[in-house]
């Protein structure tokens, strides 16, 4: 959907056949600048009919760069052992994260009265905030994630509720492959509902540009958990995988 309106990240889509293909891999095209450590942008999204097809994707040459660190990303239980085993063959180190998928339902509103009475404002992240958004995510903290947010920021809709004196306080964005992601509220201003609301407004955002609803969410937490199911979503019967490869030349120079 990103490649169809002005293809910010500069992807390309290879098939392993056309047009009866069994297997697809969205990758950066290879023209694109890139940071061989810049495992965020460097990312491949997968979706198979037939597993081994996707095998053959991995080991044909040319399909993946695997001489820098990269991340992969699917829906399918298999895509992990898959692509272990074809990186374990090249001495390439993997780490798995694992997340419940869940999509949000259409949103026809979301509640904004409880900001009316107040100073708050509620809009959008600025590349000024790039600083906060890389030491408050979990994945953050280092200079490849800060160019990465920037470019989110940039290119696509976020949310973000504003204190008086305009710091953020509560916000959301959109990933390079149309994932709500890095929904964070500063503690101070936790149990407030600003959460939902930044979450329900990106929704109906995302949703008036025809782009789906979905997100991530680890298995402890709980909060996030909940707020999910407070809004309808329909927690899908597969996992959300990402995979971390890093070849032997950058052992040790990989943020998580």
């Amino acid at each position: 959907m990103n490649i169809n309106r002005g293809n910010p990240f500069q992807k390309e889509v290879v098939l392993d056949s056309w047009p009866d293909f069994k297997a697809i891999i969205t990758r950066r095209q290879k023209e694109a600048e890139t940071d061989n450590l810049d495992h965020y942008t460097n990312a491949y999204a997968v979706f198979y009919k037939d597993v081994n097809a996707y095998r053959q994707l991995l080991e044909e040459h040319g399909v993946i760069n695997w001489d820098q660190v990269f991340q992969i990303q699917g829906l399918q239980s298999e895509l992990c052992d898959v692509s272990k085993a074809v990186a374990d063959s090249k001495q390439v180190d993997v780490k798995l994260a694992s997340f419940k998928a869940v999509c949000l339902p259409t949103v026809s509103t979301a509640d904004t009265s409880f900001l009316m009475s107040s100073s708050l404002r509620l809009t959008y992240l600025s590349v000024a905030d790039v600083d906060l958004l890389n030491q408050t995510w979990s994945r953050g903290g280092n200079e490849q994630c800060r160019r990465y947010i920037t470019n989110l920021i940039s290119c696509f809709p976020s949310v973000c509720v504003r204190d008086d004196k305009g710091n953020p306080m509560s916000w959301s964005m959109m990933d390079q492959f149309a994932t709500m992601c890095h929904g964070y509220t500063m503690p101070e201003h936790r149990r407030k509902g600003y959460n939902q609301l930044v979450i329900l407004t990106l929704a109906r955002k995302l949703q008036s540009r025809g782009f789906p609803c979905q997100g991530n969410i680890v298995d402890d937490n709980t909060t996030s958990i909940n707020l999910a199911k407070s809004i309808h979503g329909d927690f899908l019967p597969c996992r959300f995988h990402r995979l971390i490869l890093t070849p032997p030349a950058f052992a040790g120079q990989v943020h998580p």
